[in-house]
């Protein structure tokens, strides 16, 4: 999964957001319904790869799981971050942006307005991310969920 998602991001001079998550997990759901709005689902397209890992399933979906993700998202520093988990990587793998705060608290799906700010400005550090595109993303996240 990441592999293809860092091929495609070199051939098309983008960088890769991976995002850890899990069927059970409601903010998963919630970051990606966020990312794939009629709004910001092209402004994603346009400057990243986006690459989902499932982890962490139970019980009958643990079959849902990546092979090798887990211990990816431990490698990452994601071990006990909980979900959802996510890094901006360049096409060479190298992380640029992950979804810890300057406390190392993970922001999992930004929804505070604290949060939003915090994604937005690791969007515009790891991406040419325009300023009108970056206000389309604070302004989806801020809906209420």
């Amino acid at each position: 999964m990441l592999e293809k998602a860092l091929t495609e991001a070199k051939a098309q001079n983008k960088n890769v957001l991976l995002m850890f998550h899990a069927s059970w997990c409601k903010w998963c759901h919630v970051m990606e319904n966020n990312m794939n709005l009629p709004e910001t689902k092209p402004v994603f397209e346009k400057k990243f790869v986006s690459a989902y890992v499932d982890v962490q399933e139970i019980g009958d979906k643990k079959k849902l799981e990546n092979p090798g993700g887990e211990e990816l998202m431990n490698k990452c520093k994601g071990k006990d971050a909980g979900l959802p988990f996510w890094l901006i990587l360049n096409p060479k793998g190298e992380v640029l942006a992950d979804s810890f705060n300057d406390k190392k608290e993970n922001l999992g799906c930004p929804s505070t307005a604290e949060e939003v700010e915090v994604f937005a400005a690791k969007l515009k550090k790891s991406s040419k991310i325009s300023d009108n595109e970056l206000q389309t993303v604070r302004k989806a996240f801020m809906k209420k969920n």
